[in-house]
């Protein structure tokens, strides 16, 4: 890889929101350093700069790119920031996609694989993803599943495989700890830059997190975690061999991961709780829709991480359901909003009620009608008797 393309990379991770696919399929057909080339000359010129895209990518691809191209070039003094400078300044190595030490099992995410890396930490990157498992759950976790996340982080962690999560109280905070006590690895996974250890309130579990094993980020030092990059963040930690839900609401943000986790066709285990828990419901709907298995010991995720092919032969047909995610083109719409990305990923052609919708893409109500009546608007979804399908 040239130093041009290395550092284009960089600049798109600044310039492109996460998970920007009408981005990664630019970058994908003609290249970082071209793309980003083209963004200026947009700048200058979009008719001509639109019409040099038309046979060197796509029809497609070239119209998503010509309807991100506003977007796009209101961030590019952000893209222009010295990212790797200041990464290098707190002690972060930059990773950039296809570089050696890239987890290659992030380029199952496809047009939404992320540009670069910023990493905290010394963990071997691919490994933890290609082998490792994410346990994900509730911040607001009970004694029951703080204990069951540990318990099953400490026995992954035996296994010889790397514990990852998002760093959060509860659950992730549970699952770090546990896998810092047998000295493996783990990887926590940030929705804001390296230089922000967020929480706050786990501090000290980051900067022990950092000693064993990483902290990683997609966006550059000095991003803050918006709510936006919670929800995006979580593919990133779906991408990993298997995804354990512990405990979840039906409006938690794990429910996220394990739909992309489910996109991914990587293997979901959840673990059951009390019938009447709430902060087990979403574990249950998992469990009661087809889209987890019940694991109750580690045994049961280990078997779980054995299966992944037999898991993703079965459940083929739930990618196609929720659409291709090709490398060479925007094989679905581009989304500005997280949230209706999610609603979109959760619908088919069996209509759902906005509660089912709601409750499967980890949102509240309120948000879940609002971005259907976007994609309605945009001739993505419709209505019908049974609440919203897929537009044909």
């Amino acid at each position: 890889m040239t130093q041009s393309e290395e550092a284009a990379l960089v600049a798109w991770s600044a310039m492109a929101a996460p998970a920007d696919e009408a981005a990664g399929a630019l970058v994908a057909s003609i290249g970082a350093a071209e793309a980003l080339e083209w963004v200026r000359w947009g700048a200058r010129s979009l008719p001509a700069a639109a019409a040099s895209l038309y046979g060197r990518c796509t029809r497609e691809v070239a119209e998503a790119a010509v309807l991100a191209h506003e977007r796009w070039e209101r961030r590019l003094d952000v893209a222009d920031e010295p990212h790797s400078r200041r990464a290098t300044a707190i002690g972060a190595r930059v990773v950039t996609r296809g570089a050696p030490g890239w987890p290659s099992a992030l380029s199952s995410l496809g047009a939404a694989e992320p540009f670069a890396l910023y990493v905290r930490g010394s963990a071997d990157l691919d490994a933890a993803w290609s082998q490792g498992v994410a346990i994900v759950g509730a911040r607001s976790s009970t004694a029951y599943g703080s204990h069951m996340a540990a318990e099953l982080a400490s026995g992954i962690a035996a296994a010889g495989r790397a514990v990852l999560s998002g760093g959060a109280y509860g659950i992730d905070a549970a699952a770090h700890r546990s896998a810092l006590a047998a000295e493996a690895p783990t990887v926590a996974v940030m929705a804001g830059g390296v230089d922000r250890l967020y929480p706050a309130g786990n501090d000290a579990l980051l900067q022990a997190v950092m000693n064993v094993g990483a902290i990683v980020s997609e966006v550059p030092p000095g991003f803050a975690p918006h709510r936006s990059r919670f929800l995006t963040r979580n593919r990133l930690i779906a991408a990993a061999s298997a995804t354990i839900v512990v405990e979840a609401a039906l409006r938690s943000g794990a429910l996220s991961t394990a739909r992309h986790a489910a996109g991914l066709l990587r293997p979901i285990g959840a673990v059951p709780g009390p019938a009447t828990s709430p902060s087990s419901a979403g574990c249950h709907a998992l469990i009661r829709d087809g889209i987890a298995i019940l694991v109750t010991r580690v045994d049961d995720v280990l078997e779980l991480v054995d299966s992944s092919t037999e898991w993703a032969e079965r459940n083929v047909g739930e990618v196609e359901r929720l659409g291709e995610r090709g490398r060479e083109g925007v094989a679905r719409p581009s989304f500005d909003s997280p949230a209706d990305r999610a609603v979109y990923d959760v619908t088919s052609s069996r209509a759902i009620t906005v509660e089912r919708v709601a409750e499967r893409a980890g949102l509240a109500w309120i948000d879940a009608t609002t971005a259907a009546g976007r994609l309605e608007m945009q001739g993505l979804i419709e209505r019908s008797k049974g609440g919203w399908k897929r537009a044909r």
